[in-house]
């Protein structure tokens, strides 16, 4: 398979996803500013959208949108443990979570990535504000981690978003529950992995 990514994107969560099934693949670099990939090629051949990431398949078929992504590495590879319980309620809960993240979280995030007046950045992050008390209520209950017990694919897209604090200089320091969540995640030998691909770690 073929991962494209970019550094620190949330293709992150799809490589790490790939390190904790131990899957092998070949990572491809892309800059979406310019459309290319590291070898030069047009992206849009591979994801007419232009971002990241996207899966190719061993057959050939690309699959793109992280949500998709995950899910299918997960539900393809059950053994792995890192996906729902093969019943309708679980596969729910954990569509739920990755919507959240995809919907609110990811988008709360992204938009402090642009430049913003001061009173529109305010309200972003107001808005991103509540949606990490919702985190920090979620993992109030003493689970360590999003779903329960067990890591899922969840809980490596909601890492990434959550470590978009650093670049963007926001203090989690009130959420403690999400601090002791990004430690435990990030110490994953999985995570550790992919992070040092990137040249995160």
């Amino acid at each position: 398979m073929k991962l494209y990514y970019k550094t620190g994107a949330c293709s992150l969560a799809s490589r790490i996803t790939l390190h904790e099934i131990g899957l092998p693949y070949e990572a491809v670099k892309v800059d979406t500013a310019s459309g290319r990939d590291e070898t030069g090629a047009d992206y849009a051949e591979i994801n007419e959208n232009g971002y990241v990431p996207a899966l190719a398949l061993d057959d050939g078929e690309i699959l793109t949108e992280n949500v998709a992504i995950l899910q299918y590495l997960a539900e393809s590879h059950p053994k792995a443990g890192i996906g729902a319980e093969n019943a309708p309620l679980p596969r729910a809960r954990l569509t739920e979570a990755l919507s959240f993240i995809n919907s609110e979280l990811h988008k709360s995030f992204g938009s402090l990535f642009r430049p913003m007046a001061p009173e529109a950045r305010d309200k972003a992050l107001a808005t991103l504000n509540r949606r990490l008390e919702s985190v920090e209520g979620q993992l109030g209950d003493g689970r360590p981690y999003l779903l329960g017990e067990r890591f899922t694919v969840a809980d490596a897209y909601l890492f990434v978003v959550l470590n978009w604090s650093i670049p963007l200089k926001i203090d989690l320091s009130s959420y403690p529950k999400i601090q002791a969540y990004r430690a435990r995640v990030g110490a994953r030998p999985a995570v550790q992995a992919a992070l040092k691909a990137e040249g995160l770690a």
